[in-house]
């Protein structure tokens, strides 16, 4: 799907709260189809899956969300919580760049696999939580154990590689999230990938303190990754989700503005920057607080 820089600028002339509700609903319809096959064919497990950016775990708790109001109960799991903690001597390669962190053998596949079959069988397990600042696994009692028709949704980007979760595909439901959309201003068309860029970029500013550069500086090496552990992986999904938002790139356009952020203008850069040029400013006042770019503009 292609979107025009000027029929998202028409739209935004109009009532931009109802621009922005419709733009959620489209979003939500996807979710809540997904939401109906799940109930009528009863799988314990869902897995969702998609690149950097993608807008994951909103769309989890969206979901999550959606078969409650369904009368189907479900929890949603993070697996960073089961990333294996650095070694004394990965701890040493970590500063120099040594360590593969989108690599999916940073995932406990085995106690990863072995929980979601526990799950499965309406066992009790607890969960692990992950910290991240000093790269350490610990558990707190969060316990979760699956009743008769409940749903558990993971949610990590190597959620569809059989080689990280090792289970029958019988017993889990596969969805691929990503930003699908493309945006025509021209003869400029920006790819899918550059508004998860700019997702990252503004996500990454406000939750980890980086700049627009060390996030560009970052962007081959991510989207390498993505190419290497992600991408194969999608075609055994069940069903794809487009998570673009018409309205989104107005909001970051206000967001880079507010905050004094420039995006350098590179062969990387150049396409974004003209779109961003000519796209109108919105207030993130405007923002349901069920919108999926909460993740990435959200305190």
């Amino acid at each position: 799907m292609t979107i025009s820089v000027k029929s998202i600028n028409t739209m935004l002339s109009g009532d931009i709260r109802q621009f922005m509700e419709n733009s959620d609903r489209q979003l939500f319809n996807q979710i809540e189809e997904t939401a109906k096959i799940l109930c009528k064919n009863h799988i314990p497990a869902v897995l969702i899956s998609g690149p950097s950016g993608s807008g994951k775990t909103t769309s989890a708790h969206i979901l999550r969300d959606i078969l409650c109001d369904m009368g189907i109960s479900s929890h949603s799991v993070s697996m960073d919580n089961y990333f294996k903690p650095f070694t004394n001597e990965e701890r040493k390669l970590l500063p120099e760049g040594k360590i593969d962190l989108e690599s999916p053998a940073r995932i406990d596949s085995e106690l990863l696999s072995s929980q979601i079959e526990m799950i499965i069988r309406g066992e009790k397990v607890e969960i692990p939580v992950y910290d991240f600042k000093v790269s350490s696994r610990s558990y707190n009692g969060n316990f979760i154990q699956r009743k008769k028709n409940e749903i558990i949704i993971f949610e990590g980007i190597h959620a569809l590689n059989s080689d990280v979760i090792r289970i029958d595909d019988d017993n889990t439901f596969r969805i691929y999230v990503s930003v699908r959309t493309r945006v025509q201003n021209g003869e400029i068309i920006l790819h899918p990938s550059k508004i998860r860029l700019l997702r990252r970029i503004i996500r990454d500013h406000i939750h980890r303190g980086r700049s627009a550069d060390e996030t560009l500086q970052l962007f081959e090496s991510v989207q390498e990754g993505e190419h290497k552990y992600i991408m194969p992986y999608k075609k055994r999904a069940n069903c794809n989700i487009d998570t673009f938002l018409p309205y989104e790139l107005s909001i970051y356009r206000n967001f880079l503005e507010s905050n004094g952020m420039a995006i350098k203008n590179s062969p990387m850069t150049s396409d974004l920057i003209k779109i961003l040029e000519d796209v109108k400013p919105a207030e993130s006042t405007y923002l349901s607080e069920k919108s999926l770019i909460q993740e990435f503009v959200g305190s």
